[in-house]
């Protein structure tokens, strides 16, 4: 096979320096700002739907956040299609990353079990899909009768562990049962209707963390660019090209621009940059344009802030003379830390009665966003 390596001899430093040097600032800027914030938390959470969706766009489907954001607290409207399945995962993928220390993403555990979660969701997508079909009880009571919601990112490796162990128990079973030699080792075949089975992802896995290993003496920042690069001209994964932008904010995170919880929504700057730009020939027309879209997400990243920090004390104008068991304030938290918010999802969340929620809501005086009749979702001016 002939090697792929990504070659760094060449880099347009000069031409790179001063973008480099606005990422930075800008990223840096976003973080401090979201770390002293009193709506920082919610801040966050949105980023995680937002950058989710906007993964998808750059990937060449469309996922609306309305649906998204039902889907992950299982209140889906229609049946989840195989590309909101993938959204989710994406939305998944990123909060786990966020829940662990800064460095573990690109650790060969992390990326093990990352692109063990990838590579699952890209074959098994569309059973996912009809699992995930919502109830009848779920779509007709919006809120009663609701399933149970054991997504926790704390139990991530756990369940990681457990999955690994049955898949090798599995395999063992299987092999065992097979006709022929018992010493014969048969390594796992994929669907050729699914994988290309040319495509050797652990060389070309190895052949992107070698170019991470050499970018490692370059300013942070461009190594995320760097990495990002490498990761979309290797190809690496075939059916998860969205992981890679994940790890490069992972390689922001691990240097210090980005901290705590914050994990640069890359995406959501990406989107706005053209995608003859992105996917040009020339790398150091591609290298700036990822710098572009950093430079963007973080701008639109505190554009959402000050928002969100003027719909707060806006919303909490309506807290005065209220009696101090009032839901309104845990109201206000959870539209916050929510694009948007369903009769259904309140319900649970402040464990009143769908009922009690829509009265919650008049009180609030929250923007009515879907236009329906029924199932619908609320969320700030």
């Amino acid at each position: 096979m002939i090697s792929m390596l990504y070659d760094l001899s060449k880099l347009p430093i000069q031409s790179l320096l001063r973008p480099i040097s606005e990422a930075g600032i800008a990223l840096t800027r976003l973080d401090e700002r979201i770390a002293r914030s009193s709506v920082g938390q919610g801040w966050i959470e949105r980023s995680h739907f937002a950058d989710a969706c906007a993964s998808q766009w750059i990937d060449g489907e469309l996922v609306h956040l309305e649906d998204l954001v039902l889907h992950d607290a299982t209140k889906d409207i229609r049946t989840p299609t195989h590309e909101l399945t993938i959204a989710r995962d994406v939305l998944r993928t990123r909060r786990r990353i966020a829940a662990q220390t800064p460095g573990w993403a690109l650790s060969p555990d992390g990326l093990r079990n990352l692109r063990g979660q990838a590579a699952t969701v890209a074959l098994n997508g569309a059973a996912a899909s009809s699992e995930d079909e919502p109830a009848t009880d779920d779509l007709v009571g919006e809120g009663e009768g609701e399933k149970g919601d054991f997504d926790d990112p704390r139990l991530d490796d756990e369940f990681a562990a457990i999955d690994a162990v049955l898949a090798r128990s599995n395999a063992a079973i299987e092999q065992a049962t097979q006709p022929g030699p018992a010493t014969s080792a048969r390594a796992p075949e994929k669907d050729p209707l699914v994988y290309d089975l040319d495509w050797d992802e652990d060389e070309r896995l190895e052949e992107w963390r070698a170019a991470v290993r050499q970018a490692e003496n370059l300013p942070p920042v461009l190594q995320a660019v760097v990495a990002l690069d490498a990761w979309n001209e290797l190809s690496v994964l075939q059916h998860a090209p969205w992981l890679g932008r994940l790890l490069a904010a992972s390689i922001l995170r691990q240097a210090g621009i980005t901290t705590g919880a914050h994990l640069a929504a890359i995406n959501l700057g990406l989107k706005n940059v053209p995608v003859n730009r992105r996917q040009h020939r020339d790398r150091e027309n591609r290298l700036l344009a990822i710098l572009a879209g950093m430079i963007a997400s973080a701008e639109s990243g505190l554009k959402e802030h000050d928002r969100l920090v003027l719909a707060r004390k806006m919303m909490e104008r309506q807290l005065v003379g209220k009696r101090t068991s009032s839901k309104l304030p845990e109201l206000i938290e959870l539209v916050i830390s929510r694009p948007l918010v369903s009769t259904g999802m309140i319900a649970k969340e402040l464990a009143v009665t769908p009922r009690a929620a829509l009265r919650i809501v008049e009180q609030l005086g929250l923007r009515e966003m879907t236009g329906r009749g029924r199932f619908r979702a609320w969320g700030i001016i």
